[in-house]
């Protein structure tokens, strides 16, 4: 009789057991499967959609490629599913820098009064304020001019672009034509070409030569080097001060049909040939 109730008494507690077991798993996988993603609160743009819009690929490209580790923000490796980019962060694709905006290409002649930067708290007049109505897309100036220096000055929001133009490597060419205090002494001009020592630096300078029909205080100077106010030095190297500097020339660009405090879009032809640039 006992050893009946005992068996029954092991079924009973058996069959206790193992729905609540089962029904307490099934609450628990309801709950957490029911529980928001921090992302989804997230103001930024899923990754797979911000390369899509950068034309590499289509989203479902791009959720595999985020998955096999192709893609990097802020410098770090992102293969998580669903992850939010923000405004100021840098996506890399293999290695290459990408943007969900259309790439564009400005260029200014800039006039005098204006500095290069893209605000300024002292309220002076800015390259930007030049540019503004160029494109929606959030573009900056590559390299600078200063505040006194007119001519060419390149706008983009191609990172490395402008990153391969800037860079002293790549010898990007820059003509300027200046306009001294004085005239140049011939002898003068001899010590300015080839290398000199500017703030115990080397520049190189490419060409510099009298401007054939005009007096000998306008120079033409063509250098590569991008440090700040380089010219104006190179000239006070030798006792002369640049009263008027203008760039003519940058890189293959010109400022042919483009007036004093105008901008336009480069050509395609003017954009491949500045990429394909050594």
């Amino acid at each position: 009789m006992n050893s009946r109730r005992n068996s029954s008494r092991g079924r009973q507690e058996g069959k206790k057991n193992t729905p609540l077991s089962r029904k307490s798993t099934k609450k628990e996988y309801k709950k957490i499967k029911s529980s928001p993603k921090p992302s989804d609160t997230s103001t930024g743009i899923r990754l797979n959609k911000y390369i899509a819009n950068s034309g590499i690929c289509s989203r479902r490209e791009a959720d595999t490629f985020i998955e096999h580790g192709s893609v990097e923000v802020n410098g770090k490796l992102v293969t998580e599913m669903g992850y939010k980019v923000q405004p100021d962060d840098v996506v890399r694709f293999d290695g290459t820098s990408i943007t969900p905006e259309q790439k564009k290409y400005i260029l200014l002649n800039k006039p005098k009064n204006y500095i290069t930067t893209m605000d300024d708290d002292r309220n002076r007049k800015t390259v930007m304020d030049l540019v503004s109505n160029a494109t929606k897309e959030r573009i900056y100036p590559v390299g600078r001019l200063d505040r006194n220096t007119t001519g060419l000055l390149l706008f983009t929001n191609d990172g490395d672009l402008a990153k391969k133009l800037t860079h002293p490597k790549h010898n990007v060419r820059k003509l300027y034509h200046a306009t001294l205090d004085a005239k140049l002494a011939l002898k003068d001009l001899e010590k300015l070409r080839g290398e000199v020592i500017i703030e115990g630096r080397k520049v190189f300078i490419d060409a510099v030569s009298y401007i054939e029909g005009q007096p000998k205080t306008e120079i033409g100077i063509e250098i590569h080097s991008g440090r700040n106010r380089i010219v104006r030095k190179i000239f006070e190297h030798v006792g002369y001060k640049v009263i008027k500097l203008d760039r003519v020339i940058f890189a293959a660009l010109t400022k042919k049909n483009l007036p004093r405090g105008r901008w336009r879009e480069l050509t395609n032809l003017e954009v491949t040939n500045l990429q394909i640039m050594k």
